[in-house]
């Protein structure tokens, strides 16, 4: 990929080395944690927790995408954000922070408080104007891949070829997107949003093939029922299992993790740099004799 470089309104960020993203819920029904520390003041001590572990990004979200979650109102969801915002903002003035969020309405009010980036799951598919608006703010923009919407992407999700749609998907979606002036892309293909168990590890082991559309790929893989019902049991418990498929995404091509456990995924990242280094190292030793 040509360009690893974020401009956050001149404030420019590499992801030369693969970034952590922590998860901030201000939600009352995350399918996590069910709400438990979505009030600001838990929420803020997450955060320096996730700051001091190595988290290059928090990305905080008030209203629930979990397949089956219902829609909340533009003033419920801000609501949830319009303390948090400032307060994390004002406490790590240095951090990155992503809102997660589909609307612009909220998108404005975020980065008034100092919001960083836009987080949007249906990538302008369920608003409108959500392009010329990130493009306005001069924010950088991930835009998720989702087939259907949260309360029905996991009835029956179809694909006759999973990979191949996703990326001719993102040809289209990054056109459009960078056609309404918005300079800067991530993009994620959107693991466990309208995708079968199946669908999600065949788009992770090619998740290398969406290299060609030279921008940077978000991997959120943390907890996801992709992990904890192969295995048979619950998100409480799928925390190690992440750690492994992080590191399967971060082979393929990853660039940001997005996770709930910073220090096992910033962890991950330094062991991966590590055996680059030392393939690279060990390479170069042999090439001299």
């Amino acid at each position: 990929m040509k360009n690893k470089t974020l401009n956050l309104n001149g404030r420019l960020i590499c992801l030369e080395q693969p970034a952590v993203m922590g998860i901030l819920n201000a939600t009352p029904d995350s399918f996590y944690n069910q709400g438990q520390g979505s009030s600001p003041d838990a929420l803020l001590e997450a955060a320096a927790k996730m700051v001091r572990e190595g988290a290059l990004i928090l990305d905080i979200g008030a209203m629930s995408t979990r397949p089956g979650a219902e829609m909340i109102s533009v003033e419920e969801e801000w609501q949830r954000l319009e303390k948090v915002i400032p307060l994390i903002r004002n406490a790590f003035p240095e951090i990155v922070l992503s809102v997660d969020t589909f609307r612009v309405e909220i998108a404005k009010r975020a980065a008034a408080e100092g919001i960083d980036m836009v987080n949007d799951i249906s990538a302008g598919d369920m608003d409108k104007d959500m392009f010329k608006t990130v493009a306005s703010l001069n924010l950088p923009y991930i835009a998720m891949h989702m087939q259907g919407r949260p309360q029905t992407m996991q009835l029956q999700p179809q694909y006759d070829d999973v990979v191949r749609e996703i990326v001719d998907y993102f040809i289209q979606k990054i056109a459009a997107i960078e056609q309404a002036g918005i300079k800067d892309v991530i993009i994620d293909p959107g693991f466990g949003f309208g995708k079968t168990i199946v669908q999600n590890y065949q788009l992770l082991m090619a998740l290398h093939q969406f290299r060609i559309l030279d921008k940077p790929i978000l991997a959120g893989l943390s907890r996801k029922s992709m992990i904890y019902k192969v295995l048979g049991h619950t998100a409480a418990e799928a925390g190690n299992a992440t750690t492994a498929l992080n590191m399967l995404a971060l082979q393929n091509g990853a660039d940001i993790l997005r996770v709930h456990d910073v220090k096992e995924a910033v962890e991950c990242v330094r062991l991966w740099e590590y055996a680059k280094i030392s393939a690279t190292e060990n390479i170069n030793a042999l090439k001299l004799k």
